[in-house]
């Protein structure tokens, strides 16, 4: 376990206190009393906050919708709702429990008539869960895809740039189905600039990129499709959608927000230095650990113990070893490095949907000793880190943060504690 007990509990209240301010209940709730609902009222809500979000919406809508449809990761459905059709589906990669849920979207968008009124619920995850491929192309041919550009390192907007055209469900494309509906669309961001477009591939959002982007993508990670996904990449998404009206409901800003807040409460100084760490995990946990290094250092004005450091965003991972682990226990272990022998100073980074990578983890914690430890069971923090392994080594020495599913999706926050 951390060795720094009064800072662990500090952390995991951070930790929660931080994640329950993102729950999507209010906001939905807010969203729904800005718009003009008539006709008969369609409701799909599909991602990791999905029946978070479709169960915020049947509490203010009741009776009053006529038909939903949830299509949310494994173990993200919290029971049943009214009115609701609940399919769990496959995250990262989509499976046919995917094309189970797109196909009952699809079924009742087609339901919706002039004068009716379609809410969607969009959240980070979408892209995955929510996918019906386009004439031409199975479902194999998109799980091949993805996984090559999930293990190349690729940014999830160049993921969801190809994803958009292997799709009869994204980029734009579900809007389509119902143009004489009005649909307001409520999103919950877990993309760093809450490019609309990009959250789970931008559903009923018009889309700005062109096939060129994607040559870009392909040249830059040595990418080759097969001949049929190559045609299917040419193809050019809708650029315009008339009948929609977009709102963003929370974002990774909000959750950095929210862990400053509660980090001033306990009696840390807090600093927000980024909401858009995109880069490497290793790297991103490297720098969070020199920011430690030179607390109290320098003479920057308010650097000083007790302070709370705090980043948000979504690193990358390049798969390179063949073990288990996520982009917050990957930077997390990275940053152990750089802190080895410290005192009073923790670093964790969580994943504020509660599942880091293909884990049961929502992040990992480190402080001045997790290296130590690690040595004393015969555990090399670099091979592990080699080998994409962060999972078994923090697990062996209490070092995952395990909150289960959160009912929420607005990227990853990483956090510096120091005394």
């Amino acid at each position: 376990m951390i060795q720094c007990g009064d800072m662990l509990e500090d952390a995991k209240q951070i930790i929660t206190c931080s994640i329950q301010d993102m729950l999507p209940d209010r906001a939905v709730a807010q969203a729904l009393h800005k718009v003009t609902l008539q006709g008969n009222i369609y409701v799909v809500s599909f991602g990791k906050a999905g029946w978070q979000m479709a169960s915020a919406a049947s509490a203010i809508l009741g009776d009053r919708i006529k038909k939903g449809v949830i299509v949310t990761k494994y173990g993200h459905s919290k029971g049943k709702l009214s009115c609701f059709s609940i399919v769990e589906a496959g995250h990262p990669v989509p499976d046919d429990n995917s094309v189970r849920g797109a196909d009952m979207t699809v079924s009742l968008l087609r339901e919706a008539k002039k004068g009716d009124t379609v809410i969607l619920l969009v959240s980070g995850g979408g892209s995955s869960l929510l996918e019906k491929p386009e004439e031409g192309l199975s479902l194999e041919n998109i799980q091949e895809v993805t996984k090559k550009l999930l293990q190349c390192g690729a940014a999830i907007q160049e993921i969801n740039v190809i994803r958009k055209r292997l799709s009869a469900v994204k980029g734009g494309k579900l809007a389509g189905l119902c143009r004489e509906s009005k649909i307001y669309q409520i999103v919950l961001s877990d993309i760093i600039d809450d490019n609309m477009e990009m959250i789970a591939s931008g559903p009923a959002c018009a889309d700005t990129s062109t096939y060129g982007d994607v040559c870009r993508i392909k040249d830059k990670y040595g990418l080759e499709f097969t001949e049929k996904v190559e045609k299917a990449l040419k193809k050019e998404t809708p650029a315009v959608i008339e009948n929609v009206d977009s709102m963003i409901t929370g974002s990774v800003r909000e959750l950095c927000r929210s862990a400053a807040r509660h980090a001033q409460k306990l009696g840390y100084t807090p600093h927000i230095i980024a909401t858009d760490l995109n880069c490497q995990a290793r790297e991103a946990g490297s720098f969070m650990a020199s920011i430690a290094r030179g607390i109290g250092k320098t003479e920057r004005d308010g650097w000083k113990r007790p302070c709370a450091i705090i980043a948000g965003g979504e690193t990358i991972v390049n798969l390179t070893g063949h073990g288990m682990g996520g982009r917050n226990q990957e930077l997390a272990l990275s940053a152990a490095a750089g802190i080895q022998g410290m005192r009073d100073t923790l670093i964790f980074s969580v994943g504020s949907d509660g599942t880091d990578g293909p884990t049961d983890a929502a992040g990992g914690i480190v402080d001045g000793t997790t290296i130590d430890r690690l040595k004393e069971l015969g555990i090399n923090w670099e091979k592990v880190l080699r080998d994409n392994d962060s999972y078994h080594a923090l697990k062996q020495i209490g070092g995952l943060i395990m909150t289960g599913a959160t009912g929420t999706n607005v990227n990853d926050v990483s956090v510096i504690l120091c005394k």
